[in-house]
């Protein structure tokens, strides 16, 4: 067999079998916190079961190095192959989803953040026109702190750590919470910024009566991956209109992304996947080749 094809399949069984017993575990995330602090834990929470899963990529891939192509070692294709459907389905239909939100057309939304690398703010202007100055100001104070976050980017990365965690509900579960805080943590960014609670407020009910009214508008969910809007089902935006006419706290820290706190996160990252890597370059066969022998003996 080719390197790269059981590199592949290797993946897929290893990774699988590392992933979904994880995605099993009752993870909770603590969202009495503020709401900026509740949104980085809720977004931890989406990874932690796929993190294990990156590290046992970087693991094969080391060994990958030093193997020769094609695989020489004896081993059962037919056991390899079997086992690594199941995964094989749930990673493909995670990477089809992902596509898709790629290629299609966006849904119609009255005010929301488009675009992965250069975000950018989308406005009805029929809703424009029905928001006094206040209002007005306030959504895109919401919307412009989506945008500074990247959140369209980040959306659709969650989904996609979702998906790879089908098909046990409480990951999609995880995915809507995790949602819900990221559009509390924006109001509350929009309004240390200046905006009213109020006005905030005002703009989440016309938003929702405008998208009712509207004929492509999409209102009663939250958006699909690749945007992020002011909208959410009719029980989140009561909670968000009752936590918006609450007046904010008297020592309030301002909500700024701690760039410093997630590169050194990213770095750790890339230096765990790097020694990881390494460390499969040096032992992997050393490990690798009993299990593939096992298989031809099984």
């Amino acid at each position: 067999m080719g390197r790269e094809t059981l590199l592949t399949l290797l993946i897929l069984l290893f990774g699988g079998l590392v992933l979904q017993p994880l995605a099993l575990l009752p993870w909770r995330v603590r969202i009495d916190a503020p709401p900026v602090v509740a949104e980085r834990r809720a977004w931890r929470r989406l990874w932690l079961p796929v993190l294990p899963t990156l590290v046992v990529g970087a693991w094969l891939c080391g060994w990958a190095l030093r193997e020769p192509d094609p695989v020489t070692t004896r081993f059962d294709h037919g056991m390899i192959i079997g086992a690594s459907l199941p995964f094989l389905a749930v990673a493909l239909r995670a990477g089809l989803r992902a596509l898709w939100v790629l290629v299609r057309q966006p849904v119609e939304l009255p005010i929301c953040t488009v675009g992965f690398l250069h975000p950018r703010v989308v406005f009805d202007p029929h809703l424009a026109r029905l928001l006094e100055d206040g209002p007005l100001h306030a959504a895109l104070e919401h919307e412009r702190a989506h945008a500074r976050h990247r959140d369209p980017l980040r959306i659709w990365l969650a989904q996609l750590a979702t998906d790879l965690q089908w098909p046990w509900p409480w990951a999609h579960r995880h995915f809507q919470v995790w949602l819900e805080i990221l559009e509390h943590a924006r109001d509350e960014e929009a309004r240390e910024l200046g905006a009213s609670g109020t006005d905030l407020a005002a703009a989440v009910v016309a938003t929702a009566r405008h998208a009712r009214h509207a004929p492509r508008a999409c209102f009663g969910a939250f958006p699909p991956g690749g945007q992020a809007a002011l909208l959410g089902d009719a029980h989140s935006l009561a909670e968000r209109v009752e936590r918006l006419l609450t007046p904010l706290p008297e020592q309030v820290v301002p909500n700024q992304r701690p760039l410093g706190r997630d590169a050194a996160a990213l770095a750790l990252l890339a230096l765990l996947l790097g020694a990881v890597l390494v460390w499969g370059a040096v032992y992997g066969n050393d490990l690798l080749h009993p299990f593939l022998l096992w298989t031809w003996n099984a």
